[in-house]
């Protein structure tokens, strides 16, 4: 970890551990200044540790997402698209401004050695809710970064910040992300339970289906895991 560039209140989740509400309770009970950093197990991972990453936006992390970002596998399903180095350097203190305004909740995902490699964020909040978007770069799809990801900014978004729902919204054609949502065993088909936001989402023409995952739910895919964990049962698989 290269000094200086954690801050000193970090949340750490231990390798193989699976955090509970319990847990972050406790630790924002007794750490002040927030979390920026979140450390969470990555199956097959060929680093030394197997631990992935969540931290706070940083400008200077702008030129190594910026080059991965505008991958043409990439660049058609990130949500704000930036033509430039310097236009993505703005786009980036734009999102650390709409952070601190409450308006989003934006981390950096980077790579077993602190390289960053994507980023995921929460957006439109309104109500203790907002709509999930990540991106990864090219090079690190297939490796087993998503899922570790996902579970570490949705254990900060439920037991730190409040957040009682994240909405999906996925374009009907992009069946990889399709079936990535499908497979997490929290995630609900929402097109006709929230059949007021899926139209607007589609306002215009029908394009997305919208997922939804409660904190409920995800709370008990947890506690489930850790029974079977403690059982001796079965393995937590990754979705």
């Amino acid at each position: 970890m290269r000094e200086g560039k954690w801050c000193a209140t970090s949340i750490l989740v231990l390798v193989g551990s699976i955090p509970t509400p319990k847990f972050f309770s406790y630790f924002t009970k007794n750490f002040e200044g927030g979390t920026c950093l979140f450390f969470t197990k990555k199956p097959d991972c060929p680093a030394v540790g197997g631990i992935l990453m969540l931290k706070k936006r940083d400008v200077n992390d702008s030129h190594a997402l910026y080059e991965l970002l505008k991958h043409p596998d990439v660049f058609p399903f990130v949500r704000h698209k930036a033509y430039s180095h310097d236009e993505y350097v703005f786009i980036t203190k734009q999102a650390m401004e709409a952070e601190d305004r409450g308006e989003i909740i934006s981390r950096t995902i980077t790579d077993d050695w602190g390289a960053p490699i994507g980023t995921i964020n929460l957006y439109d909040i309104q109500d203790h809710a907002g709509f999930l978007g990540t991106w990864i770069g090219k090079p690190y799809h297939g490796k087993g970064y998503n899922a570790p990801a996902k579970d570490a900014f949705f254990q900060e978004l439920f037991y730190e910040n409040g957040i009682e729902t994240i909405y999906m919204r996925i374009r009907k054609e992009n069946m990889r992300s399709i079936k990535a949502a499908e497979k997490l065993p929290y995630t609900v088909k929402a097109n006709d339970t929230r059949a007021s936001l899926y139209s607007q989402i589609n306002a215009e023409s029908e394009v997305y289906d919208l997922y939804e995952i409660s904190r409920d739910q995800y709370t008990l895919y947890l506690r489930r895991g850790m029974d079977q964990t403690d059982d001796g049962s079965t393995q937590l698989l990754e979705a």
